[in-house]
């Protein structure tokens, strides 16, 4: 494996802090955050710049909230320079990384996203029905595993790429200095989905190169293999479960399921089927549930329907990468905004 050396430099580059910064205000450069540290943007890169130069720059202080979607899940947010100052470092090393990772890894990655991956599931799902095989799903996914990435493993495995001891020492912070006692990275930062693909890569090349998984697809810590014997995915699944736990010091949860493919896989936000593809009923119900919010926000004049619109279009575009059309025209037709609001 190749090692790098001489990468700190190119982190704190004034050049790079600045592509940072333009990475780190999209989408949300009328922040309170975004607006007080362009206000000044010029010394703010300068002062960051030198933090990260003399090695004295330190991680923020964390804000918490909850979100509800897909799953109740405890988000960490970290100030604006913080997150400019991770995508400087994601700049520098995801490429190096990235390089390495199989070509059926999917969360996070440029080119790839739920709706790539559901394309190459049905894809495998009609290839082995063309070869006369009726396969069968091993589903996995990890238990708990932002909360249970182990900090030493993990700096372990980033000492085997990076020969850049300054650059470690930075990501050794960022990894220890989450409060989490050694265990566990916040989701929400940046680095954490880098740092997620990094650790998970270690069970690809094992399933890959140890097992000989011909198809295998993750997505974050969520994957599934298809397999015509039923039997070779049960040593697998206690193989992979063998390796997390000697390796990573993971588990798998206990949701992890092996059905024909007849059923449907229930995978990347839909129930896949080589014939077509639908959305999960709880998404369709939770759209039906927010419709009727928003009928009701806009007769009271809390939003209007270009708000409303703009909400609706993401799960549309979502939506339309399945059998939905008829759907769609169904929850629609019963949908109606009423009253004068813009």
């Amino acid at each position: 494996m190749r090692r790098f050396k001489r990468l700190y430099p190119l982190i704190y580059s004034f050049d790079n802090l600045y592509v940072a910064y333009l990475k780190a205000r999209k989408g949300r450069r009328y922040d309170a955050d975004v607006l007080r540290f362009s206000s000044r943007l010029e010394d703010a890169l300068i002062t960051l710049y030198r933090d990260l130069e003399t090695g004295t720059y330190r991680t923020g202080k964390y804000r918490t909230f909850v979100v509800h979607e897909p799953k109740r899940r405890e988000v960490a947010a970290l100030p604006f320079r913080d997150r400019v100052a991770h995508h400087a470092i994601c700049n520098v090393i995801e490429p190096l990384f990235d390089r390495g990772f199989i070509h059926h890894s999917y969360a996070c990655r440029a080119g790839k996203g739920t709706h790539v991956g559901a394309d190459q599931i049905t894809a495998w799902l009609r290839l082995l029905w063309r070869a006369g095989t009726s396969p069968y799903i091993l589903k996995a996914d990890v238990s708990g595993y932002f909360a249970s990435v182990d900090h030493a493993a993990l700096i372990s495995i980033l000492r085997r790429k990076i020969a850049c001891d300054r650059t470690v020492d930075l990501l050794a912070r960022i990894v220890n200095g989450s409060g989490c006692g050694g265990k566990g990275m916040p989701i929400g930062n940046l680095t954490s989905q880098l740092f997620a693909n990094i650790y998970l890569n270690e069970l690809d090349q094992f399933v890959k190169h140890e097992l000989h998984a011909k198809y295998y697809l993750r997505y974050m810590d969520d994957f599934v293999i298809l397999n015509p014997s039923k039997a070779q995915l049960h040593q697998w699944r206690y193989a992979i479960a063998a390796f997390l736990d000697k390796r990573l010091h993971l588990s798998l949860n206990e949701r992890t399921t092996i059905f024909p493919a007849s059923h449907g896989i229930d995978f990347l936000g839909y129930r896949i089927w080589r014939t077509h593809r639908l959305l999960r009923k709880r998404n369709v119900r939770d759209m039906k549930r927010k419709l009727k919010h928003f009928e009701r926000r806009y007769a009271e004049g809390q939003a209007t329907r270009t708000q409303i619109y703009a909400s609706i279009q993401s799960w549309i575009g979502h939506a339309k990468h399945a059998n939905t059309y008829n759907l769609r025209r169904r929850i629609f037709s019963e949908f109606k905004l009423e009253g004068t609001n813009g």
